[in-house]
């Protein structure tokens, strides 16, 4: 047994603490109204915003590093179950990459406030919940195909109904949201009042997000029973090459061959340069000079 199914009640406790804690800390700031703000509203104004921006990052990397595990799991099945690989296909790399997206969808919506950069805001969260919806029916549907080597019936029942869940929220989501703030009449979104209008429609967004979101975390901790039958080992180390004595004796055997073979063809042009170089010879004064050269030298007079 591992310590890697502390990776998602760790991801299900931080993120129930962030939503929790910063709209806490933004009802005691007065920055909203005591009734059921967006999780983003609450998150707008500092210090709430800064907080909750830190937790949400730290959040996205436990959270990805959960989809990266999960992924390596089926992975691991199919390999090991030629029938699994063959029901399952590509299904669980695009599960990985569109889990990635939604991380990241998080990590935007948690570091751009809706009152600073509202489309980057709007963009993050329809990645978060658009693409974490559709994470969620892939990994249901491959939780069919591995059940009979890895996890239950209930739990592979329990994550269709989440997902199903998420999908009719998500677009409860969208919908009222949208409606809520076409209707608006009010000054302050953050600070929405029954008589500013679509008062209605706000709440049931709202609270459709809040639902979303915990159901969010609900199916990362569906994980943790099937991550305590796993264990990540180190990688191996390498040891660098031994050299046998035998290669290294040819080894030397070759340097000695070359350095010989150097040596002789230096004896052998060095004695070729002594047959082209004539002999010298003493002249009147004692200095050596070419023969050559007083052979083919004029003789000189002097009157």
């Amino acid at each position: 047994m591992s310590n890697l199914y502390l990776l998602p009640i760790s991801v299900f406790l931080l993120f129930n603490f962030t939503f929790i804690g910063t709209y806490i800390a933004a009802v005691l700031q007065g920055h909203v109204v005591p009734t059921v703000p967006y999780i983003s509203d609450a998150a707008t104004y500092s210090p709430e915003s800064c907080v909750f921006g830190q937790l949400i990052s730290i959040g996205c990397v436990l959270l990805g590093i959960t989809i990266y595990v999960r992924y390596r799991q089926i992975q691991e099945i199919s390999y090991r179950h030629s029938d699994v690989r063959q029901a399952i296909g590509r299904y669980s790399v695009i599960a990985f990459w569109i889990g990635i997206g939604s991380c990241f969808g998080i990590s935007i919506v948690g570091n751009f406030q809706e009152t600073n950069v509202r489309i980057a805001h709007y963009v993050g969260a329809f990645l978060a919940f658009g693409l974490g919806t559709v994470y969620f029916w892939i990994q249901s549907y491959l939780s069919y195909y591995i059940q009979p080597y890895m996890g239950t019936m209930q739990k592979a029942n329990l994550r269709l109904v989440l997902s199903v869940v998420c999908t009719i929220f998500f677009m409860i989501v969208s919908i009222t949201g949208v409606i809520s703030h076409i209707l608006f009449q009010g000054t302050d979104p953050r600070k929405w009042y029954p008589s500013d209008g679509g008062w209605e429609y706000h709440v049931a967004s709202s609270i459709s997000e809040w639902i979303v979101a915990t159901c969010f975390c609900f199916y990362v901790l569906t994980f943790t029973d099937e991550f305590r039958t796993m264990r990540f080992d180190h990688p191996p180390r390498v040891a660098p090459a031994v050299h046998s004595a035998a290669s290294e004796t040819l080894a030397s055997s070759a340097v000695t061959a070359a350095l010989s073979a150097n040596i002789s063809s230096g004896r052998l042009y060095h004695r070729r340069l002594q047959r082209q170089l004539p002999p010298l010879v003493p002249d009147s004064y004692g200095e050596f000079s070419d023969l050559s050269q007083q052979q083919h030298q004029q003789p000189s007079f002097s009157i």
